[in-house]
């Protein structure tokens, strides 16, 4: 399973204190089947606690996964910030899954090497 997040969900992550680790976690919900949401076109949300805090006035991630293959994390908000994301926006997260999760190993080395992802080190046993 690799693990990447955009640059903007990076800026996200500093601004809020989130760390890899707490991805990672996220990462280990979502592969046992613990799905907050499923707008389908392989888009989920997640909750995510602040840190040493709870979930239920935490962060909600937007999430696009293939199982067993890939997860990239590409928005992220404050439940105090905002209610939830638009129909439109899902319609939007749905064309980047569709793009993002189809892209070839090279492209995505591109990807990587220009920063516009961040490949987060996900280790399954940790």
């Amino acid at each position: 399973m690799r693990v990447f997040k955009n640059k903007w969900f990076d800026r996200f992550c500093g601004k809020q204190l989130v760390d890899d680790d707490m991805l990672c976690a996220l990462v280990k919900d979502i592969e046992s089947n613990q799905i907050d949401v499923s707008y389908g076109g392989s888009v989920i949300k997640q909750r995510l606690a602040r840190k040493n805090q709870g979930k239920s006035g935490g962060y909600r991630c937007v999430i696009l996964y293939r199982m067993q293959e890939r997860v990239f994390f590409v928005y992220g908000f404050a439940k105090s910030d905002r209610d939830n994301i638009s129909d439109e926006e899902v319609n939007d997260f749905k064309d980047l899954a569709a793009e993002l999760l189809n892209l070839s190993d090279s492209a995505l080395m591109k990807l990587i090497e220009t920063r516009t992802l961040i490949e987060v080190q996900y280790d399954k046993e940790k």
